[in-house]
């Protein structure tokens, strides 16, 4: 299990800042997990899983 902060999460999924937390809050992305006061990252596998999710949609 690894976690990843926004900016590998941006360049895995090629979304913007602003757009990752728009879909979070639509709950359409996942949710990071708090780290700290000001920290916050994703499980990787939740990513590559939301991604993958993408590419079968696609596919319909």
């Amino acid at each position: 299990m690894r976690l990843i902060r926004l900016k590998e999460v941006i360049y895995k999924c090629g979304l913007g800042k602003s757009t990752i937390y728009k879909y979070i809050a639509n709950d359409a992305f996942p949710k990071p997990l708090a780290l700290g006061d000001k920290a916050v990252a994703w499980l990787e596998s939740e990513i590559d899983e939301w991604i993958i999710d993408k590419i079968k949609k696609r596919q319909l």
